[in-house]
């Protein structure tokens, strides 16, 4: 009798036990289907790519020879100004070599009659970033041709000893935003000595000369 008693408890205390299992396993997947929008909601609302910060390509990029020539832009004037014809603007970019080079010279056909390199031929060692991104500006275009402005484009060629020429077409990037930390190239003023000799010379010019 005892073990009938004994037997019965026993019965009712496991269907006991698989009534809280199964209350338990519905009370988790509920927890989980609750969860689970959520979880992609919180995803969705800091990581969306259309929530990314993407800092835009701002310069061109090429590869020859062994040569890269990476982030190469010109910057512009403050917008909505222009670079005047005569102007100058200067030139910022990196530069990477696999072997031994060097920058020999530079070119702007259509933009500039010349382009000057601020600190003579620029050398380059194997495997070694060369950073030509200022803030003041090594390379810079001279007596410019046509008016420069932020938006446009132009062709930058960049001659090597041994890569020989690489060109590409650089952007004009306008003096705003983050391209506000670069200089542009110095204002030319005139030197002392030749204003002094200017002087001279008109005084001499205008003073009478004595006769006999």
């Amino acid at each position: 009798m005892n073990a009938t008693i004994s037997s019965v408890r026993t019965m009712e205390h496991i269907e006991e036990a698989g009534k809280v299992t199964r209350w338990t396993r519905r009370l988790l997947f509920c927890a989980i289907a609750m969860l689970v929008p959520a979880l992609v909601g919180c995803e969705a609302g800091t990581n969306a790519p259309t929530l990314e910060f993407h800092p835009a390509a701002a310069g061109a990029t090429a590869s020859v020879n062994g040569i890269t020539v990476d982030d190469a832009f010109v910057l512009g004037p403050p917008p909505p100004a222009t670079l005047p014809v005569g102007g100058e603007a200067g030139v910022f970019l990196s530069l990477y070599s696999q072997g031994h080079d060097q920058l020999v010279s530079a070119a702007a056909p259509g933009a500039a009659s010349s382009v000057k390199l601020v600190s003579g031929p620029v050398t380059l060692t194997p495997y070694t970033l060369v950073d030509l991104s200022g803030p003041a500006p090594q390379i810079v275009l001279s007596d410019l041709t046509s008016p420069l402005s932020g938006g446009q484009s132009i062709q930058l060629e960049l001659t090597f000893t041994t890569a020989g020429v690489v060109t590409l077409q650089v952007p004009v990037e306008p003096n705003a935003y983050q391209f506000t930390t670069f200089s542009p190239p110095p204002t030319p003023t005139p030197t002392p000595t030749s204003t002094h000799k200017a002087r001279a010379s008109a005084t001499a010019s205008a003073s009478p000369t004595a006769t006999p």
